[in-house]
């Protein structure tokens, strides 16, 4: 059947089933028809109706007819767009006419089987003719990189055949890492103990640093194999002749390449694509890689702020798979180390002038001074061209392993002084022998030059000059330029090329080679009747499936020359390990990744994955002190974080903890409170036993009192010697002059007494302390009592016919005080037997002193002891009242009625002064009313009469004291 019915019978089953489906314009369809040549028009229906069917009916000429610009985008590029196309349809599966589809496709497939196969494929000219480096082999090794950093689009108007695409801005690195990968073919081969009788060969595009032009690439690479090396014209056949495909370098590339390698299971090993998202084996199933994934980078990144403490970062990620999905990683991770990101940007594909001013003036305003910049080296190199421009400095870059060790970076000596001190992490360097000499064998006049469609670009790029020859679809702007001679020397230039100091990507490159190698050793080695497939089957080394080498790349594990292990695991990663390089600028003027620590994913404990030699590293600006990057300054042991209202967690104030609290630590959540016997040092940082307060001889307060009860005592002794000289004296003599000295007997106890509260509470002292007050104050007001009594009784036994002298002689009153006296002893026994007062520690929580004191035991004992002595202190000056106006010169009852008056007041006034003292002020208001009160009592009795015995002795007589005074006189 001709191709043109079979174009036309296609288009009228598709028309017939799937007119309300799918509708495009005639134009279209026309344009479409003849592009495909109508070969494989059927497949592409069926395939808008179930994926399933394209399989069955020509899975080998899929590639050819993704050549389609419109659906390749679609099934390929964004296959999440058709799955709900597909499911759509998929519900319809069970209708009629559904059913009369499949019938028919399965029809059609018998039908035209043979003719299709006579027919072949056959690529039109111009529809995808991209250059290739290639060589031919037993084994052919697809390759993709990225040899150019951009692509000027076409104009698509979808009605006539695409112009060719054009790359610019060719890319030395790249291309070092392009000769890498046919340097470790070429080693295999000439070694030949690795794959004896067996000859790699390679074939090799160039993806022009964007997605489609890898996808046209990778369709180029699976959809033809030329039978005249290297004229991509001629008639291939159309069968799976690559089973492998190194490359691409960049994440977003590789996703989509992935996608579709993925389909149909060719094994793709990645030198440089680290996106996380690739580990994922149910989107990406035929997807390995040599490069660690960003998970294990962003791990090593965090373990990196953590270990410098920076708490305030930020984050600038390039706008493609790998920048945002590092950036996102890293973004999520570091919150949960309390860190903080400062700001979160992205660089733009299109390098608008005006969105990346406004990263750098959000850089400025934001206070940050650690950046990560999680982004290409080219995108890279447009953020720092604008750093430079609007003059920002002082910044410490933390390097994602994408421009780490870029040369584009670290050549240029405008980029000197803003990267210089920048950090990052790096996959490890190796040194391959030979290497250098093989990538300077270049050059245009050997003979298999015409053969390399990249090394024309290369050399005018290099030499800034021009071939005159133009590599076919490729197009380069070589106005301006001298002619090349082709003697030119690449001996002679110093470019990133031929620098092979830094190899790491250039490494695993080679590590991929390496690792298809032993797959494919893998399968030769395959006993027969004990291979891993259907009825343990051993692959075809004549007709190596893509499937079955996958199956082996996934055991590969190996040790190579270096000593470096290469396996993957179950995601298709290798072994994370990183070596964590410092730019520092030498004295040359050039700039030196030197190796200041690694990091190892394979460690166990995770403290221990980071090693640092921090002694060696010059941060930003030359500096050997580590930059400090925090929203808010560390706060200092004594001090606890308070969370600003409206900031991120990092942005605090530093609060001061209160009194009784401290914090030992920095940045310190919240305080912590001593317990109740300590009490925070003056600096917050540590608890420290609290003072110690009690009235003590130290005191200024404990001094006064004791002076002031010394005084007292001293003038009690004053006066009982006076007494004692004058004693056969009336005055002395006067109201039983035993009662006097007894009384300041008394006295000077009262006085002794107050020392005892003076002193450190301890048990003895408790014990003494109100026992001995409430005794000798009774025995005191027992002595006045009985004064006054012998005064009242005195005057009434001047009577004619009273007795009642008799029963207050010298016997009674010694009596009466003893009685009296007793009375308080008793109660105080009771009270010390019962409940005996004891030393105490008050500790108030809000106080840093501990208070000393004495408790009392017993209120209500303590009461009694009070009231007694009131009651005595009541009923002598009740007493005395009346005594009073008893006609006398010397009347001691108006003394005794003002002393007790005095006495009341003073302890009348000690009640609501004592419960309201705090802690030794209590103690100080007793002393003061017992010292008060005593010295009530000897300046009220005794000071008059020492006035008359020692300045007016001529009172002291009988006469004087007998002698009536007048009434104006008396009380």
């Amino acid at each position: 059947m001709s191709l043109l019915m079979k174009s036309a019978v296609s288009l009228f089953v598709y028309l017939f089933v799937h007119v309300k489906f799918v509708s495009l314009s005639l134009s279209q369809w026309l344009c479409f028809l003849f592009y495909c040549g109508g070969r494989c028009l059927l497949c592409i229906m069926f395939s808008f109706a179930s994926p399933v069917s394209l399989l069955l009916i020509c899975p080998c000429c899929v590639p050819s007819c993704l050549h389609f610009p419109i659906y390749s985008c679609v099934f390929i590029y964004f296959p999440e767009r058709m799955n709900p196309l597909w499911m759509t349809l998929t519900k319809y599966s069970l209708s009629w006419r559904r059913a009369r589809l499949v019938l028919f496709s399965l029809l059609w497939t018998g039908i035209f089987a043979y003719s299709s196969y006579q027919d072949q494929c056959e690529i039109i000219p111009g529809t995808m003719s991209l250059p290739a480096l290639e060589k031919k082999g037993d084994i052919i090794l697809g390759g993709l990189f990225s040899l150019h950093d951009m692509v000027v689009e076409p104009s698509l108007s979808f009605t006539s055949t695409p112009p060719s695409t054009q790359c610019m801005r060719f890319n030395f690195r790249t291309f070092r890492w392009m000769q890498t990968m046919i340097f470790a073919i070429e080693e295999i081969n000439r070694k030949g103990n690795l794959l004896p009788n067996i000859t790699l060969g390679y074939k090799i595009y160039d993806s022009c640093s964007t997605p489609h032009q890898a996808l046209k690439a990778v369709l180029e690479l699976m959809g033809t194999e030329n039978n005249s090396g290297g004229n991509t014209h001629q008639q291939g056949v159309c069968r799976e002749s690559i089973p492998a495909v190194i490359g691409d370098g960049g994440s977003t590339q590789s996703l989509v390449v992935a996608h579709f390698l993925g389909v149909f299971h060719v094994p793709q090993v990645s030198y440089f694509s680290s996106c996380a998202c690739l580990s994922d084996k149910n989107k990406f199933p035929a997807f390995l890689r040599t490069m660690p994934s960003d998970f294990f980078q962003v791990d090593a990144l965090l373990q990196l702020v953590k270990h410098f403490g920076w708490t305030w970062v930020g984050v600038i990620a390039g706008d493609d798979d790998y920048g945002r999905g590092g950036a996102n990683i890293f973004i999520n991770e570091v919150t949960k180390l309390g860190a903080c990101v400062a700001l979160h940007e992205i660089i733009p594909k299109n390098r608008a002038q005006s969105t990346i001013s406004s990263i750098v003036s959000n850089i400025q305003s934001s206070g940050v001074w650690v950046i990560l910049v999680f982004a290409v080296e080219q995108d890279a190199a447009v953020l720092f061209d604008e750093v430079l421009r609007m003059e920002l400095a002082g910044i410490q870059w933390l390097a994602s392993e994408a421009w780490s060790t870029a040369a584009i970076l670290s050549t240029p000596r405008k980029y000197h002084h803003i990267l210089q001190g920048s950090m990052g992490f790096a996959i490890r360097r190796a040194d391959i022998p030979g290497l250098r000499d093989f990538l300077l064998r270049l050059n245009p006049l050997s003979s298999d030059a015409s053969n390399d469609p990249f090394l024309a670009p290369f050399w005018e790029e290099v030499f800034q000059c021009s071939l005159g020859v133009q590599a076919e679809d490729q197009k380069y702007n070589t106005e301006g330029k001298p002619p090349c001679s082709g003697t030119e020397e690449l001996q002679s230039i110093a470019n990133i090329y031929s620098d092979v100091s830094q190899l790491r990507i250039s490494y695993n490159v080679y590590k991929a080679v390496y690792a298809l190698a032993h797959a494919i050793k893998a399968m030769r080695s395959c006993v027969k009747g004990k291979g891993p497939f259907l009825q343990q089957a051993c692959p075809d080394m004549d007709n190596i499936k893509p499937w079955q080498l996958l199956h082996y790349i996934k055991q590969v594990k190996y040790f190579n020359t270096f000593g470096d292990e290469t396996k993957f695991d179950e995601n298709g990663d290798p072994t994370a390990m990183y070596d964590l390089v410092n730019w520092q600028l030498k004295p040359n003027g050039k700039m030196d990744f030197v190796t200041v620590g690694k990091f190892d994913e394979t460690t166990a404990a995770s403290h221990h994955k980071l090693q640092i030699q921090e002694e060696n590293i010059l941060w930003t600006g030359n500096q050997t002190k580590v930059p400090l990057s925090v929203c808010s300054n560390v706060c200092p042991p004594g001090t606890r974080k308070a969370i600003r209202p409206n900031f991120p967690i990092c942005c605090h104030d530093c609060v001061v903890c209160a009194a009784g609290e401290i914090s030992n630590q920095t940045d310190a959540i919240e305080c912590i409170r001593c317990l109740p016997e300590f009490w925070s040092s003056a600096e917050k940082t540590a608890c420290i036993p609290k003072q110690m307060e009690f009235l003590s001889f130290s005191d200024t307060m404990g001094i006064i009192l004791m002076v002031i009860s010394l005084t007292g005592i001293f003038s009690t002794c004053f006066v009982v010697f006076i007494f004692y000289c004058h004693r056969s004296t009336p005055i002395v003599r006067a109201n039983n002059s035993e009662l006097s000295f007894l009384l300041l007997l008394s006295l000077t106890l009262c006085f002794l007494c107050s020392l005892i509260f003076i002193s450190q509470p301890s048990k003895l002292s408790c014990l003494l302390r109100h026992t001995a007050f409430g005794i000798t104050f009774v025995l005191c007001i027992s002595c006045i009592l009985g004064k006054t009594i012998v005064v009242l009784i005195a005057f009434k036994a001047t009577l004619p016919g009273s007795h009642v002298m008799k029963w207050f002689g010298p016997l009674q009153q010694r009596i009466i005080i003893t009685f009296c006296t007793l009375v308080q002893v008793i109660i105080c026994t009771v009270w010390l037997v019962v409940a005996p007062p004891m030393p105490q520690k008050l500790m108030p929580r809000d106080s840093p002193i501990v208070i000393l004191l004495c408790d009392k035991g017993s209120h209500l004992a303590y009461a009694l002891v009070l009231g007694y002595i009131g009651l005595l202190a009541c009923l002598c000056l009740v007493l005395a009242f009346l005594a009073r106006k008893l006609p006398d010169n010397f009347n001691e009852a108006r003394i005794i009625t003002f002393s007790m008056i005095i006495f009341c007041a003073v302890w009348i006034a000690f009640i609501p002064a004592y419960i309201s003292s705090p802690g030794k002020y209590s103690t100080v208001t007793e002393v003061f009313a017992i010292l008060a009160s005593s010295y009530g009592l000897l300046g009220c009795i005794f000071a008059p009469k020492c006035y008359i015995v020692l300045l007016r002795p001529e009172k002291n007589t009988r006469k004087h004291l007998m002698s009536k005074t007048s009434a104006s006189k008396r009380f």
